[in-house]
């Protein structure tokens, strides 16, 4: 596919070379971000009618996992935008839809509130209609790409009583909106996850995506499958990385004393072929979640929870096995597994978080109620 060329191209000369500083300086990788949008590809999901791709789900998950290989960071970013993006184009004014389709605007979502913990669609912020406008108050305990994107799918309490929630399109220069302080963090360091602030954000009142308390359904119906399976494509991508600088370190290392290297051993074949099939599960499992939303089948949203559940875990067991195989050499950052392998934290804290997940799970196949 031209797309799948022309991401290529992007990762080999612009996002790998900065993958290492992008992480070390947790710096936000807006060079790869201008690239990806000259391209076409932060347009990738956008509507042909506003000049878009037109592309699907599928394709976003091949984006966001060949990212992920090179710069999880990176991924992130975009992950976040393609599911800001789904909110936008299908309740967003035409102007910001172009502006996405075009690659000349970057978006996210804001969702996650102080008080809420992993329940994101039961937000604790509030909005207030006055007259013409909506104002806006609350905060946002990690948003992707805070001070970077040009815009917010930010969620609130309803304007005017009914329903769990809001979504309204926040844009970036919006006055009272503040990043509350910068987090230097442990893994994905460039993706410049930061708590925000709103405190008296006034925004048109037909900035409202979709209708004032209808939120839930957007989140859980909408955006839940794409940040699910895009989530889990980043840790995918994350896995195979970290196993192919495993395989090249035990397959070049030579064992002390001995002209052999430290592939001869059982142990480590054995510790590396449990983790490539684990993460060959995720890659199927992601693939029939892809299909199955395609197809609307009934297991739909189940494979949904459990995508991203068995991804971000077993995301979490294969670092761990390659930081193993490759001892002290691991630690090393020039390895580059030791990047990987605190990156892969994140994926099971970031809400819905695993445990929520599992919670959820176990209901569905007990034939309880998920969201009651």
């Amino acid at each position: 596919m031209p797309y799948l060329q022309t991401l290529d191209s992007i990762v080999l000369s612009t996002i790998a070379p900065a993958a290492q500083a992008t992480d070390r300086d947790a710096v936000f990788p807006r060079a790869a971000i201008a690239a990806l949008g000259r391209a076409g590809l932060l347009g990738l999901i956008s509507a042909e009618a506003v000049g878009g791709g037109g592309r699907g789900l599928a394709e976003a998950a091949q984006v966001v996992e060949r990212i992920a290989r090179a710069c999880p960071s990176t991924a992130m970013v975009v992950c976040m935008h393609y599911c800001a993006t789904v909110v936008v184009e299908a309740f967003g004014a035409e102007a910001p839809r172009r502006d996405i389709a075009a690659g000349r605007h970057l978006s996210t979502l804001a969702w996650s509130d102080g008080g809420s913990r992993s329940h994101f669609w039961a937000p604790m912020g509030t909005a207030r209609r006055d007259g013409g406008h909506v104002v806006i108050d609350g905060s946002k305990t990690m948003v992707t790409s805070a001070a970077e994107a040009d815009s917010y799918v930010w969620s609130t309490g309803p304007a005017d009583g009914a329903g769990v929630s809001s979504l309204w399109l926040v844009e970036r220069d919006s006055e009272g909106l503040g990043e509350a302080k910068f987090f230097d963090g442990l893994g994905l360091r460039g993706n410049r996850s930061s708590p925000l602030r709103a405190d008296g954000v006034r925004v048109p009142a037909a900035a409202l995506l979709g209708a004032d308390g209808g939120g839930f359904d957007i989140m859980v119906g909408q955006v839940l499958p794409v940040f699910a399976t895009l989530s889990a494509s980043c840790s995918l991508g994350l896995m195979d990385a970290v196993l192919e600088a495993a395989c090249g370190h035990v397959t070049a290392s030579k064992l002390e004393h001995l002209d052999s290297a430290l592939a001869e051993l059982p142990t480590i074949r054995a510790y590396l072929a449990r983790a490539r099939i684990q993460a060959d599960l995720v890659r199927t499992l992601r693939d029939d979640t892809v299909a199955a939303l395609a197809a609307g089948r009934a297991d739909a949203m189940l494979r949904v929870m459990q995508v991203k559940a068995a991804a971000a875990e077993y995301a979490l067991e294969v670092s761990d096995t390659a930081m193993r195989v490759c001892g002290g050499a691991a630690f090393r950052k020039d390895l580059g597994i030791e990047r990987y392998f605190r990156d892969a934290r994140a994926a099971s804290v970031m809400a819905p978080t695993s445990d929520v997940l599992y919670d959820f799970i176990g209901k569905a196949v007990c034939g309880m109620p998920v969201f009651g």
